[in-house]
């Protein structure tokens, strides 16, 4: 599983040193990643074989011509990038995905479980600032609504 979040500078060459972790789990038909534009934030998205093929997977549940197919085809397949490993451990980010979300000094690398994300450093500290208010809601609420069921099954 990618874990965890590190920061990194990308070079003048738009080079960013994978973290040994990722780059371990990124293992599959070539020494590199997948990356392309995230569907669900402004940042990049990245992963190994596995999160390519459940893309696919989900892509090729749709009928072809299917509207949803065809966007997450543009967005997933069209905007996606193989980006290999020099002996460093560097992947090259491509300059379009760079200009796309500003990408030019300090990056936050951000580990997801199945994928990770590439984002520009100020963008994540305040995407995360919301996504923590999100999940402490969401986690009371679901609390709530399991001891309403618990309450609800002893009566």
């Amino acid at each position: 599983m990618f874990l965890s979040t590190f920061e990194k500078q990308l070079d003048a060459k738009r080079r960013l040193v994978v973290p040994q972790d990722f780059r371990a789990l990124a293992a599959g038909p070539f020494e590199g990643v997948f990356c392309f534009p995230s569907i669900e934030a402004d940042c990049i998205e990245g992963g190994g074989k596995a999160l390519f093929d459940r893309y696919m997977g989900v892509i090729e549940e749709l009928d072809f011509g299917d509207s949803l197919r065809s966007a997450l085809e543009t967005s997933v397949l069209g905007g996606m990038a193989k980006l290999s490993f020099d002996t460093a451990g560097r992947i090259t980010l491509p300059e379009s995905l760079c200009d796309m979300f500003g990408l030019t000094d300090w990056v936050v690398i951000v580990g997801l479980g199945d994928r990770f994300q590439i984002w520009q450093r100020e963008a994540f500290q305040a995407h995360r600032a919301a996504q923590r208010e999100l999940a402490r809601e969401g986690l009371a609420q679901l609390r709530a609504q399991q001891r309403a069921a618990r309450a609800g099954g002893a009566q």
